[in-house]
């Protein structure tokens, strides 16, 4: 019996010195960790989580007993606890935000996207659409499609790969059956984007060809 009596009170003591031993922390963080955790594979993982927290609560705290939050409002409701042992009742709300890149001027059609020309703004999730360009490496370098205003998201149709043949342009033709390769010089009779179907003139047999632009100045013909 004595045994058992020793036993529990060497019990309880660990579970009370790991408990002093965990750092305590603002309550945001916490609440964070578990908004994090509910939302899941939801959010994005380079989404920030934004605690606004409501009337008193304490400055720190070791975890917290309980959770609950709307997944779609991010409200949510959490008891705290000190590390002294007592708990508070927390509340507040969990927003979920995206840093996102817009123009930093008004773009229009045709111009070449540099990094001058966008900065990053900080938006609720909500309200980022499911076709918006999250990262800013995605627009610098290609070309805009339709104008772009400045401090507005941009769509992924608002933007397009930035042309590498231009009507009139020299171009190299190349022909690859994977047994023999041919080149010859052709002009290109409109413009195109990589990638894209154009027509051309063999310039050596004076033919019309459908070909694909691969790079600058360089098509090569379609099988």
């Amino acid at each position: 019996m004595l045994r058992l009596h020793l036993l529990l009170i060497f019990g309880v003591l660990a579970v009370i010195s790991s408990v002093a031993m965990v750092a305590a922390a603002t309550p945001e963080v916490l609440v964070e960790e578990r908004a994090r955790e509910v939302w899941g594979s939801q959010l994005p993982d380079n989404a920030n989580v934004r605690i606004r927290l409501s009337g008193q609560r304490p400055d720190e705290a070791v975890m917290l007993s309980a959770f609950w939050m709307d997944r779609d409002t991010g409200r949510f409701l959490a008891n705290a606890v000190t590390d002294e042992g007592h708990t508070k009742r927390i509340e507040g709300l969990a927003l979920a935000t995206l840093e996102v890149p817009v123009p930093a001027r008004r773009l229009m059609p045709g111009e070449i996207i540099s990094d001058a020309d966008i900065r990053t703004v900080e938006l609720p999730l909500y309200r980022v659409g499911a076709y918006t360009v999250t990262a800013p490496e995605k627009l610098v370098g290609m070309e805009v499609r339709r104008m772009l205003t400045q401090g507005h998201q941009v769509m992924t149709q608002s933007v397009i790969s930035p042309r590498v043949i231009l009507r009139g342009d020299r171009v190299s033709i190349l022909y690859d059956d994977g047994r023999m390769v041919l080149t010859a010089p052709g002009r290109a009779m409109e413009d195109a984007h990589q990638g894209q179907e154009i027509t051309v003139v063999n310039l050596v047999s004076n033919k019309t060809l459908r070909v694909q632009a691969r790079a600058q100045g360089q098509v090569e013909v379609i099988r």
